[in-house]
This record gives structure tokens, sequence and C-alpha cells, in this order.
């Protein structure tokens, strides 16, 4: 029985994604399990199985596209269907091929008859909440499907066509030539950058953030690392340490690797870290897997995997789920001490400053020496503060006393 492939929703919150390309021909048999195409989020390059032995008998949109979430992408049937009609198996799925060809010579995708308008769910709130219907708005998606920029340019020219024009104000008397506007530059905002700002914006208003800080003397874990560095074949950076020593925190106060869902508190048995990474591509977030586990260079080696796929853009949507904190790095710049915003549906981040000299006092005598400023956000729905507190305490008692994070 044929049946319609559509985009699946490959990251949380995602309304689009880009068919990056196909790894099926048409007519071609493909079994359960198969890579069937390859979709693009604004973070991940994800394969899309297939549910089950099937036949591809059509793809509806070409390489390079723009896609909707829960748009049809091909129709899939089985072999006795090769030789069938396949405009009438789409239209009895509710999906008409009408207008230009695509660039492959095929119909594009038109809707389901009956005049319907179509429009992404996202594009019709949009446009709803404008007071503004889809009808007479031109879609850009396949097969003239409205999306969300569609929406968005619909607005706007409704705003602009509502604005009255003001008349010219009266003339006065030695007014002043308007000073020539200086001149700028504008950057189009990319996929990646608009993410991470609704991300982010939608954290800060949902999530009830507080903050802690704390300072940590690092300098017998610089001479640890050090001695790693000797013996060790992955070079050990101070954050690969700040990782493992997150990880040993977690395990000390159980209580603290847990994350906020509308029914419960999940609570984890294994340890998870994210760790943010400045790529070539944007900001993203790659989780670590049961760092609880790991030693000082295997966190090291897998951390520079990470960097090297999200630099090829080839991370996969399973690196970039789970984990109940991140850790942000700023010190390499200089950065002293700064807060971070949380990355949903974690509970916390780690912001770490640079690691500077500093005056402390030692046993009633005054040394120099090297410290580090970390600043911890917490979502307060999950941990309190006595909670964090807690935390944060076994956090700066590892990194003072590096040889637990050998243990």
């Amino acid at each position: 029985m044929a049946t319609l492939l559509r985009v699946p929703e490959v990251a949380a919150g995602a309304t689009e994604a880009i068919l990056s390309q196909w790894l099926v021909e048409e007519n071609a048999s493909f079994s359960a399990d198969q890579p069937l195409v390859v979709i693009e989020t604004d973070k991940a390059v994800v394969e899309v199985p297939a549910d089950t032995d099937a036949v591809l008998l059509r793809r509806l949109v070409g390489g390079g596209t723009p896609v909707e979430v829960g748009a049809p992408i091909a129709l899939l049937g089985d072999a006795s269907e090769k030789d069938g009609d396949v405009d009438r198996l789409l239209a009895g799925l509710g999906v008409s091929v009408a207008g230009a060809p695509s660039a492959d010579g095929r119909p594009r995708v038109a809707g389901n008859g009956g005049g319907r308008v179509f429009a992404s769910p996202l594009a019709r709130r949009i446009l709803g909440q404008a007071g503004l219907t889809p009808d007479g708005v031109a879609g850009s998606g396949p097969g003239g499907r409205i999306v969300r920029r569609d929406a968005e340019r619909a607005v706007e020219q409704a705003r602009a066509s509502a604005v009255p024009t003001a008349p010219d104000p009266a003339p006065v008397a030695e007014r002043p030539a308007p000073t020539r506007e200086r001149g700028y530059r504008e950057i189009p905002h990319s996929r990646v950058r608009r993410a991470i700002a609704a991300r982010l914006t939608a954290s800060k208003q949902s999530i009830p953030h507080f903050y802690l800080k704390r300072t940590a003397r690092i300098d017998a874990l610089l001479d640890l690392r050090r001695g790693l560095n000797e013996v060790s074949a992955q070079k050990i950076s101070v954050n690969d340490l700040l990782l493992r020593a997150v990880a040993l925190a977690h395990v000390a106060v159980p209580e603290a690797n847990a994350v906020w869902t509308d029914d419960a508190v999940r609570v984890f048995d294994s340890v998870d870290v994210a760790v943010a990474i400045a790529s070539e591509r944007g900001l993203v977030t790659p989780v670590l897997r049961d760092v609880q586990n790991a030693a000082p260079g295997a966190i090291a080696r897998r951390t520079r995997e990470l960097i090297g796929l999200a630099n090829e853009g080839r991370l996969a949507q399973r690196d970039l789920e789970g984990g109940s904190i991140a850790v942000t790095n700023l010190g390499m710049y200089g950065v002293e001490e700064f807060a971070a915003i949380i990355n949903p549906p974690q509970s916390a981040i780690l912001a770490v400053g640079a690691g500077l000299p500093a005056t402390v006092v030692v046993d009633g005598s005054v040394q120099v020496a090297t410290v580090l400023t970390l600043v911890l956000s917490v979502d307060h729905r999950v941990i309190d503060g006595a909670l964090a507190a807690r935390w944060m305490d076994a956090l700066v008692r590892t990194l003072e006393q590096p040889l637990r994070l050998l243990a």
C-alpha cells in the first residue's frame, strides 16, 4: 500500500530543515532501517531510516530544498505499484500534482485538490496572530506551500500598507540640515543564528535562572595536567579536566543530575555533559556520554572528535541530545567571568573564566595562586539554592584536589 514519507521532527522544536541528499533512487527497493534521505537541521545532519521494506515510487522534493516538518517528501509503495499511476496514488493520499515540473522533470506537489491552500502550522499561526489568512499569500515551499518566511513577509507587507502617510511638517525657521545616515552593512540571519536566538530567548523567558559564583585554586590541577600530558597520547586540556570534575560533582550530588519535564523531575543514572563548541558553522553543544566513567584522555579524544564533526557539519542528532548540564569556557579569550544562559532541556550551565594569578590567604599567610572563576546558571524549578551550593562545593573540592579526577 502506498504511503507518504514525511519530514520527521529531527530536532526538538524545529519547524524547518533542508533536504540535503537522497540516498535511494526512484523505483529502487529498500529495506527497513536503511537510510533513505539526509535532512540537515540548524545543528545536525540526520539520516532518516525506512520504517519497513518498500519501494521509493517518487521523490516529491529535490536535494537542497527547504522543507517544513511534517511535509511529504516522497511516495513509498510495494513492488506491484512501480508501474502504476503514481499521480492517482498521490491523489488517493490527499496530494495532487500541478504546476511546472521540478528540476528533475517531475511535477511539483501542489495540494490535495479542492482549492485548499497549503501552509505549515507555524505559518498559519504567524498569519493568524496578525489577523491574516493564507488566502492570497504566495508560498515558496515545496509545491507552493506557505512556510514561515512567506508568512513573515506577508505580515510585514500588511503592516506597511496599514501605516498612514504622515503629512509633511510645517517648515521650521533655521532648521538644521539632517545629518546623512552613516554607512552600514547587514548580514542576513543564518538558520543557525535564528535557531540559537529562538532557543535562548525561550530559555530566558521560561526558565527561572539563578546564579552561583565560586573561585577555585587550580595550581595543583595545572601540575596534574602537565604530568598527564607527558605520558598521554592525547593532549589533555584544562577544559577536559573540568568536564571530568563536573561529572564527579554530579556523582557526589546526584540530585543535581536532573532535568525538568512537564510531569516530573527526571533524575539520570549516568552523567552526560554537554560542551559548548564555537565551531566554524556556529555555536553547538554536543554531549559526552558516561563522563563519570571516562578517563581524562578519553574525554579529550572524544571532545576533539566532536569538534571535528561540528566544523564539518556532521554532528548527528544523537550527539546533541541528553545531559543535564553544559560547560562553556571563554577563558582562552581572556574573559575573567561571565554568566551563561541555560540550554534547555538541561537544568544548568557552568561558565568558566580564565585562570589568573591572584593573592589568596592560606593558613593565615598571603600567597599567589592561579585562580579560576566559575559561575553556575541554574534552573530553580529543578535545583534549589542549597542543592546548587552543595554541587559547587563538590566541584571546587575536586578541582583543588585533582587526584580525585584519577580515582
